[in-house]
């Protein structure tokens, strides 16, 4: 690791479109699609209001939001944007994090700014990715068991990465950007089930675009940030023992490839998807309903259920960190979906009859490279005796191992985009951002009502 800022810098500086492997290509295009989708949704919640009218400044710099079209200054576009992406908690995973809902709004504000074709944003997007995954396998201990959101950690370098690559800083300069932004990173776990969790995703989305036009500027940082003895891995890391791993452009795996992008089924903490996939498929083989539930049980992870702070949620966020709500949800209206994650759908007292009849076993066994434990099952007792387990799901349906088809992900796209948007502009962008990297630039990405 005596070189990792440096090496980090040289390789985002290199990196070509045409080294990648077509399937990260792909995978990467899948999550840029998904996160476009959800800002439109997200950007309806009150949260991205409140954050544009009070944080949105003016420059002579000026980037687009999505979806309104409207002007702000870049790096404020990023911010208000990356809060879009992350509110609904609907956003893809991997990583231990959320990349796309800082790396997209990042790059779009960036690449907008900068007149960047699809390609090179593609590009940007791959190396945020792989700049994170860099980060991540160095640290065997989840950073959430210290409290630290490692979405807006590692988010925050990431994004420099991909905006120094947009900006095409060479190699010395790129590093000088993920060393700033090493400075910059923060986010705290105990802000979920909050407005300021998505706030502090769409921090990092702004502070790595800050940290490239810093670097650019002449602004002088460490070169050795990410790695000395009291810079960003040994600061974050739970135990203040990361690993110490060699980093060889030449002979990498590519991260994108191995770990790939986790879409989401539903708009909720993806800590409790498996379970939900658990539940409907007990509720789905054995014809429950509602009323012949007596108690459900969850087997998940310790490092799971500390995301899932919230035990007897009252509002629609809070219910996101919820795994009773989760639950609930999944037997009262048998789908957990953007019209549950509601204040008045989480208030109904069917749903919060259920908060106290479920319970949660957890072990502190966990996946490599990730806060999960290796699978989630769940077991009903019904009103009649009866205990019905159900299997144990390792993957959730969306993720990586289980991708959704073109066609369900076109429905989520359609769904988020919601009835502002004909069936015809919903097409049309979805067709448009399928082939991200042959676009001229963010213009093409303009949606129209019709």
């Amino acid at each position: 690791m005596a070189s990792l800022t440096a090496d980090l810098g040289r390789f985002v500086a290199e990196l070509s479109l045409e080294a990648i492997p077509e399937e990260g290509r792909t995978i990467a295009k899948s999550g840029i699609l998904d996160c476009f989708g959800v800002m439109v949704a997200g950007s309806r919640e009150a949260a991205v209001g409140l954050v544009d009218r009070e944080m949105a400044g003016s420059d002579r710099t000026l980037a687009s939001l999505v979806p309104s079209g409207a002007r702000r200054n870049v790096e404020d576009a990023a911010l208000v944007n990356g809060v879009a992406a992350h509110v609904l908690d609907y956003d893809d995973v991997t990583l231990d994090g959320h990349p796309s809902a800082v790396l997209v709004p990042a790059i779009l504000a960036q690449g907008e700014s900068c007149g960047s074709s699809g390609a090179a944003m593609l590009s940007a997007y791959i190396a945020g990715y792989e700049v994170w995954a860099e980060l991540l396998v160095r640290e065997p201990v989840p950073l959430h068991q210290k409290g630290w959101h490692p979405t807006c950690v590692r988010g925050t370098v990431a994004a420099a990465a991909a905006c120094a690559k947009l900006r095409r800083l060479e190699a010395r300069q790129t590093a000088t950007a993920l060393s700033i932004a090493a400075s910059m990173a923060a986010g705290l776990v105990a802000n979920f089930g909050s407005m300021t969790k998505a706030f502090q995703v769409g921090r990092a989305a702004q502070s790595g675009l800050i940290a490239a036009r810093l670097a650019e500027a002449g602004l002088t940082a460490a070169p050795d940030a990410l790695e000395h003895p009291t810079g960003f891995l040994v600061a974050f890391s739970p135990t203040g023992k990361p690993l110490d791993l060699p980093f060889d452009p030449a002979h990498k795996q590519w991260h994108i490839v191995r770990q790939g992008l986790n879409l989401k089924r539903y708009p909720i903490c993806y800590a409790t998807h498996r379970a939900i996939d658990g539940t409907l498929a007990l509720m789905d083989r054995h014809k429950l309903k509602p009323e012949d539930i007596e108690h459900i049980r969850v087997a998940t992870s310790e490092t799971q259920m500390l995301m899932l702070r919230n035990h007897r949620p009252r509002t629609g966020l809070e219910a996101k960190f919820s795994m009773e709500f989760a639950m609930a949800s999944a037997i009262v209206a048998g789908k957990v979906g953007l019209s549950e994650v509601t204040d008045s759908f989480v208030a109904k007292p069917e749903v919060q009859a259920l908060f106290p009849r479920v319970s949660t076993e957890t072990s502190k066994d966990a996946i490599a490279d990730s806060a999960f434990a290796p699978f989630d099952v769940v077991e009903i007792a019904t009103a009649d005796g009866s205990r019905l387990k159900g299997d144990e799901i390792r993957y959730a349906k969306g993720s990586h191992q289980r991708p959704l088809s073109r066609e369900e992900l076109w429905q989520k796209f359609a769904d988020c985009l919601g009835a502002g948007y004909s069936e015809g502009a919903k097409a049309r962008a979805f067709e448009r951002l399928t082939a991200f990297e042959r676009l001229g630039g963010t213009r093409d990405l303009a949606l129209s009502a019709q």
